[in-house]
């Protein structure tokens, strides 16, 4: 199953290729409240394959049929209120002078879907490409102008956060081991603001009993993606979170082409998602969330395994949204 790690969580890794579960799922015992579709790090663009540095190869143009191959997937699932993209909707590889083309082509694929709303938040790779008001704007997000976080509320007593894990990044020390390795050019943290907005918006969700989900390109729990995939000052974020013990439920994130799932000891699933553009021409990953009282299901597709999330019912807050 996994390991123990030093968040006091147990580590779920994910499997090479596809076709396997992180932790198999038990048959729902009712119809889901709604469900969600997800896919993360398409990255694409229209170049040639080629190699991540550590040598693992990724596929540009093929990334846009997984995405496609999503949608068609959420469309045929009528219980899918909205999606969620996890950041780097375009690779940094991709031409400068085709960036707004090539976004734009990724977002008509987004469009497609009819159920409801696409939300996207920002990855490293987007800001490779455009500024980030240019972004907010093309992405259609529910924020002020030039803000890339925001909260919305698909279900009563639900609750979903959409962090902007670029609050600030700069170029990495040289010489870094351990944990430390996430001080890496291409990850960044949350700032002060940004923590002072998620302080208030969980303090209002405890308020009314609502179960938050809180989504990010970043990862915050280093059971759940290795140590160069981590944000910054997840420490940071994480005390904001469990000072609400018991609010939020899940951590959703991309970045760690991998993926990876833990749990840790205040009961916060934490479910870092594989990447589209890893993914060989046939192959796919993308899922969909079904969301129940008392846990989250994610039914994967290809590479991403399906991971079936319990929640403890340890804090008040749980159990009076569990009995509404």
């Amino acid at each position: 199953m996994g390991r123990r790690n030093g968040m006091g969580g147990e580590e779920r890794r994910g499997c090479e290729g596809g076709g396997c579960d992180i932790f198999r799922p038990a048959a729902p015992a009712a119809e889901p409240l709604f469900s969600f579709g997800v896919i993360a790090d398409v990255q694409y663009a229209d170049i040639p394959d080629g190699r991540s540095f550590l040598g693992v190869p990724r596929y540009y143009r093929h990334s846009l049929a997984v995405l496609r191959r999503a949608v068609q997937s959420w469309n045929a699932s009528p219980n899918v209120r909205f999606c969620l993209n996890f950041g780097d909707i375009v690779d940094g590889l991709c031409p400068k002078h085709l960036s707004l083309h090539t976004i734009r082509a990724v977002t008509r694929e987004f469009d497609a879907f009819r159920n409801g709303p696409a939300y996207h938040m920002l990855g490293i790779h987007c800001l490779y490409n455009l500024p980030r008001g240019d972004l907010v704007a093309e992405l259609r997000m529910p924020s002020p102008p030039g803000r890339a976080y925001y909260d919305f509320s698909p279900c009563p007593r639900w609750r979903f956060v959409v962090l902007d894990a670029y609050d600030f990044s700069a170029n990495s020390p040289a010489g870094l081991a351990g944990e430390d390795r996430r001080f890496v050019a291409f990850n960044g943290g949350v700032g002060d603001a940004q923590l002072r907005w998620l302080g208030a918006v969980l303090r209002g969700a405890a308020r009314r009993g609502e179960r938050v989900v809180v989504c990010s390109h970043l990862p915050v729990c280093p059971a759940a993606a290795s140590p160069t995939g981590l944000m910054w000052n997840y420490g940071e974020v994480m005390d904001v979170v469990r000072r609400h013990e018991g609010c939020v439920v899940a951590w959703l994130a991309g970045h760690d082409h991998r993926g990876g799932y833990a749990v840790d000891e205040w009961g916060v699933h934490h479910r870092t998602l594989e990447a589209a553009l890893e993914c060989p021409p046939g192959t796919d990953a993308f899922g969909r969330v079904e969301v129940y009282t008392d846990r989250l299901r994610l039914v994967g597709s290809g590479r991403m395994p399906s991971t079936e999330m319990m929640f403890s019912f340890s804090s008040s807050t749980e159990i009076a949204a569990s009995a509404a």
